[in-house]
């Protein structure tokens, strides 16, 4: 069915409320009972003048259409400083305000975006993030090249900002989920909206003469007035100390809608999902108390109860189209979203959880993301459940990742299948294919397939086409692989085919390491030295280049460097040396980095810096620090924390991990 389409009003047509400003916290003095949409006077910041000074520019440029994004963390105000700045500089014109990424795709069909308009894309996430915002994305950078005045304005969180503009991967299993998402966010102008207000701000008359700001102003800490104004800190405390009968299963119902939402659950919460989930949130106490009939109108009840009369956990959902809720899914309050992100990051969610992800979630989209969080919690069976079930509603990514597993499990042929299944269906598996032919014995196929794969653009065939020219000993083939390669932007081959000559002719090596390197990222050259480094002693060392070319390296801002630096001068028998180069790795943000400072410091004697240096590296991705975590536990004595690590599966040895 066609979408229809959202309807252009003048700017002065629309509300804030209408545009997605949040309500505030009513002031002291105001009766409870007066009713209304609560707005404060609005105080203007830095980035208020930074915004409204770039679209009067977009107003008087008849030429050129302008993408503006209005960046910052949950519940700082974005949309009411985007909402005040086009009501300042934008008065004359006409909005209009898509709800879904289908409803943008068909005003960008339609043509509806005409000279004089405001697209108003309030939490672009939602526009951007998925498949079909994939396709809005793609014509909307069109649109952009065409003749303005045009403004698009758009809302985002700094975390969706970084997933959908982050360049995937350099591996086999890399996938480019959000290109065109990608490219249309380079060609925004960002206004950064701070989380807290200055101490100029909350010395602003307006702060004072307001009963919500003043309010919020005296509660605030750390001068974030934007989230007491929106009540946030109350809410989180309604969440963390329930009261009540129905208290303590509203917070197992909010537990389960955050770890949904954190994991990778994008769309609204199905009501069966939630009360499938809560129960291992529960105590077997709590559980043998609860009324089977009643306990989960009880938990809804307390978990949508608004704070102030503001905000509740969990919130109703519009539909696409007319008035009202949609029955029986809920969506979770932004700013509890933000806060169980780091609250709850450490924390894995019950069998219970992932049950009910199997039983209740039927977006495909959601069922992948949460596949992926299974699999990277030790969940391998649920994970290929998961998967199975999302390439069954379309996803066809998903049948490359349920081969892997598959392949993982010692089931080829399935895997096989599979592949080829992704293949058929348009998704770039030949060279993931071409690995298992291999694995398999077949050395000819495999190599038949890699060529297939390079033909069709996937680069990284060039890796897999370089082993089996070296295993077959065409050292010539697999160096000429190894330029082609390099030019490609693949540096895995050639800098094992550097290594591969250093055996035999270090000089020989060394030029090759320098020819490949021809971008100056010296990618190559630097694993040259650093192996070599590992086969001297501290003093040969340091009478060689190694140390000079390594210091060079991190002079010019290789942060990389830093941890190869802090390897050889670990193994050089200089601890102290290389805690110090990879803490000043970590601090420039190589996340590998904490996993190698903590094992230093645990070395030490510092179990507590350890574990907080482990817990950094897991909140950045690092899996197995999970498993470091718990042997330090362990060691230090706390077995039921390391017994709990150890239940999720997680190996600290990849070639000792089994799917199931």
């Amino acid at each position: 069915m066609t979408a229809r389409l959202d309807r252009r009003l003048p700017v002065a047509g629309w509300s804030a409320r209408q545009l997605g400003v949040h309500p505030a916290i009513r002031g002291t003095g105001t009766p409870e009972d007066s009713g209304g949409f609560v707005l404060p006077e609005y105080v203007e910041r830095d980035h208020d003048r930074r915004l409204r000074d770039r679209l009067r520019r977009s107003a008087a440029d008849r030429a050129h259409p302008v993408l503006v994004l209005v960046r910052g963390p949950s519940s700082a105000g974005k949309t009411r400083t985007a909402f005040e700045a086009v009501r300042a500089c934008l008065h004359d014109w006409e909005l209009v305000f898509p709800k879904t990424p289908a409803g943008l795709a068909a005003l960008l069909d339609a043509g509806a975006l005409v000279p004089r308009t405001v697209l108003w894309l309030n939490e672009a996430q939602n526009h951007l993030g998925s498949p079909a915002g994939e396709e809005a994305a793609a014509a909307l950078h069109r649109r952009l090249e065409e003749p303005g005045p045009l403004v698009v304005l758009g809302t985002l969180w700094p975390e969706y900002h970084r997933r959908l503009t982050a360049v995937p991967g350099s591996g086999a299993q890399a996938v480019d989920a959000h290109p065109h998402a990608r490219a249309l966010l380079g060609q925004a102008a960002v206004v950064d909206v701070p989380a807290a207000f200055t101490a100029e701000a909350l010395a602003d008359p307006r702060v004072g003469r307001d009963p919500s700001l003043a309010a919020a102003a005296a509660t605030s800490t750390g001068g974030q007035v934007a989230q007491t104004l929106a009540a946030g800190p109350q809410l989180v405390d309604h969440y963390r100390q329930p009261t009540g009968p129905h208290g303590p299963y509203g917070r197992a119902v909010i537990t389960a809608a955050m770890d949904a939402r954190r994991l990778g659950h994008a769309s609204s919460l199905p009501a069966s999902f939630l009360r499938a989930a809560a129960p291992g949130y529960l105590t077997g106490e709590q559980r043998a108390s609860a009324d089977p009939a009643t306990w989960f109108a009880g938990a809804l009840a307390y978990a949508r109860e608004r704070v102030k009369g503001v905000a509740a956990a969990l919130e109703p959902v519009a539909g696409p189209e007319g008035m009202g809720a949609v029955p029986n899914v809920h969506g979770l309050n932004d700013y509890l979203d933000h806060y169980a992100r780091s609250a709850r990051r450490y924390d894995v969610p019950p069998a219970s959880f992932w049950t009910a992800v199997r039983d209740h979630v039927t977006d495909a989209a959601d069922l992948s993301a949460l596949a992926e969080a299974a699999g990277a919690r030790g969940r391998y069976r649920i994970a290929a459940e998961l998967y199975r079930k999302a390439a069954g509603a379309g996803d066809t990514p998903a049948l490359s990742a349920l081969a892997w597993l598959r392949a993982a499990a010692g089931h080829t042929g399935e895997a096989e299948r599979l592949y080829r299944q992704a293949l058929d269906a348009g998704h770039p598996a030949m060279t993931d294919l071409t690995r298992l032919r291999e694995e398999c014995g077949d050395p000819e196929g495999a190599e038949r397939l890699a060529w297939q794969a390079y033909a069709a653009g996937d680069v990284w065939s060039l890796v897999v086409l370089a082993q089996l020219r070296e295993k077959a000993g065409d050292y010539d083939g697999a160096e000429r692989l190894a330029h082609r390669a390099a030019r490609a932007g693949s540096y895995t081959v050639a800098r094992h085919l550097v290594r591969l000559r250093d055996a035999r002719d270090p000089e020989g090596a060394e030029r090759l390491a320098l020819e490949v390197d021809f971008d100056g990222r010296s990618r190559v050259h630097s694993n040259l030295w650093y192996r070599r480094g590992e086969a001297m002693d501290d003093e040969d060392w340091e009478r060689t280049e190694g140390e000079s070319h390594y210091r060079g390296l991190i002079d010019g801002g290789d942060i990389p460097a830093l941890s190869s630096l802090a390897r050889l001068r670990e193994n050089a028998g200089s601890p102290h040396e290389a805690e110090r180069l990879y803490r000043r790795a970590a601090d420039a943000g190589d996340t590998w980095a904490l996993r190698d400072l903590a094992r230093l410091r645990a070395a030490a004697g510092d179990a507590a810096e350890a574990q907080l240096l482990y817990r950094q590296a897991l909140d950045a991705g690092r899996i197995k620090a999970m498993a470091d975590l718990a042997r330090l536990y362990e060691e230090t004595g706390d077995a039921d924390r390391a017994q709990r690590l150890s239940r999720f599966g997680v190996e600290a040895d990849g070639s000792q991990a089994r799917p199931w």
